[in-house]
């Protein structure tokens, strides 16, 4: 007897409502939230879920916080990011300069892991990005407008380390939502 999708999705939600918080203490500004689902690739063990997974949500973590140290925890020094845009450094310096340029236009960006999908080396996560822009984008000043936009990322990890991200954001609603582009 095969499972409706709609009985798998309860179960994957239940799955991932009882996945550990992996020690970390929760604040206000560290708080990704739980993904409403986490897919686990069949057979894959559990330290290595635990891994992938801890990897990943202390790369997220640093979205929060913008704390360079909780980088250098989870990003390997040959990180390479696969889609770089233009004006970003390539390698481990080019999150933390992207990190900084979103907090200086939206000091209270937050960063939430809505699912993911974890199977060999990979972790695909779908995040939420949200605050309100009230600091500056070029030559653009924020007057509190609210910002509320996805993004995708695919990380591999080794040994505890980022180490590639192939990754899309949705500019185009980010710059309407802050007045770079007419809606």
């Amino acid at each position: 007897m095969s499972t409706s999708p709609r009985a798998l999705l309860f179960q994957l939600t239940l799955a991932a409502l009882a996945l550990p918080a992996f020690g970390v203490a929760q604040t206000p500004e560290t708080t990704l939230g739980k993904p409403d689902v986490v897919i686990i690739a069949a057979g894959m063990p559990s330290p290595q879920q635990s891994m992938l997974l801890t990897t990943a949500r202390g790369f997220y973590r640093f979205w929060n916080t913008n704390d360079d140290q909780t980088l250098k925890r989870v990003l390997s020094p040959h990180f390479m990011d696969r889609n770089l845009p233009d004006g970003r450094p390539q390698g481990p310096t080019g999150p933390s300069f992207a990190n900084t340029q979103f907090h200086q236009a939206v000091p209270d960006l937050h960063c939430e892991v809505t699912q993911q999908i974890v199977a060999g080396d990979r972790v695909v996560s779908n995040l939420r990005f949200t605050g309100h822009f009230t600091g500056t984008f070029g030559e653009l000043h924020g007057s509190g407008q609210t910002v509320d936009f996805v993004a995708t990322d695919i990380l591999r990890i080794e040994s505890g380390k980022v180490t590639d991200n192939w990754h899309l954001e949705d500019n185009l609603t980010f710059q309407q939502q802050i007045g770079v582009i007419k809606k």
